[in-house]
């Protein structure tokens, strides 16, 4: 097999990463150490300092100058700040969806999302009540798939506004807005998770904009109450890059 070229070592060595950090296994806050990760990897530091780049490109790490590059940490003001932004996002995708369907939305409109919520139903109902008791509990679960159908449940209500500038500035939240999701997950049942999503894609529609606002403002409360939570994410593992 001929040898990996540079650029797919880089990418190989950043979605192992990135798959860590978002399956909680590496804790907010941790810091990513060069050398480290370069014999983990079996790589050179170039090649780690590429995929750290890429990592703070999609903003699931920081880099600062004498303290080297760390996992994003949601204190309250980056909380205050990635909600709000949302908020701006999400909030105007409703109006505008409302100003086009009225408080009623078509059902081909309304049908990503729907399918989205019947997933996630699905997923509750295979893991069974016992699992879905303690808010968090991983138990015959899979959160990362939750968590990705979590955010592709907000995705399918922005484009229902069919606005391609809002979309698109939605959908650069990308990597960041998983993580963010990853640690508001420990405050839900899988149960309540569905039902408030239910409920909220009732309210845009009759409510609009503040319903969605006063949705992520719970979310947000959430945290900046309890600061995020650990989470017992299974560990994913990580094996030196050879070609």
């Amino acid at each position: 097999m001929p040898p990996l070229s540079a650029d797919t070592v880089v990418e190989r060595v950043h979605e192992a990463l990135r798959a860590e950090i978002l399956s909680g296994t590496v804790a907010l806050g941790s810091p990513l150490r060069e050398e480290a990760a370069a014999e983990r990897f079996g790589v050179s530091r170039h090649t780690v300092r590429a995929a750290f780049q890429l990592l703070v490109a999609e903003r699931l790490a920081v880099a600062e100058a004498y303290r080297g590059v760390r996992v994003v940490s949601f204190d309250p003001d980056e909380i205050d700040a990635l909600q709000q932004l949302r908020a701006a996002l999400e909030g105007e995708a409703v109006r505008v969806a409302g100003e086009r369907y009225g408080d009623a939305w078509p059902e081909e409109v309304l049908a990503p999302a729907v399918a989205v919520l019947e997933r996630l139903a699905e997923i509750a109902a295979e893991a069974g009540a016992g699992a879905r008791e303690v808010a968090g509990s991983d138990e015959g679960i899979d959160w990362l798939e939750v968590e990705r159908l979590h955010a592709d449940l907000h995705r399918a209500i922005v484009a229902a506004s069919s606005s391609p500038r809002i979309v698109e500035a939605h959908e650069a939240l990308g990597s960041e807005l998983l993580l963010f999701l990853l640690h508001v997950r420990p405050h839900y049942t899988l149960d309540g998770l569905v039902a408030e999503h239910r409920e909220l894609l009732d309210a845009v529609q009759r409510r609009g904009a503040d319903a969605m606002r006063e949705h992520l403002a719970h979310s947000t409360e959430l945290l900046r109450r309890s600061g995020p939570a650990a989470t017992n994410a299974p560990v994913v593992p990580v094996v030196p890059l050879t070609p």
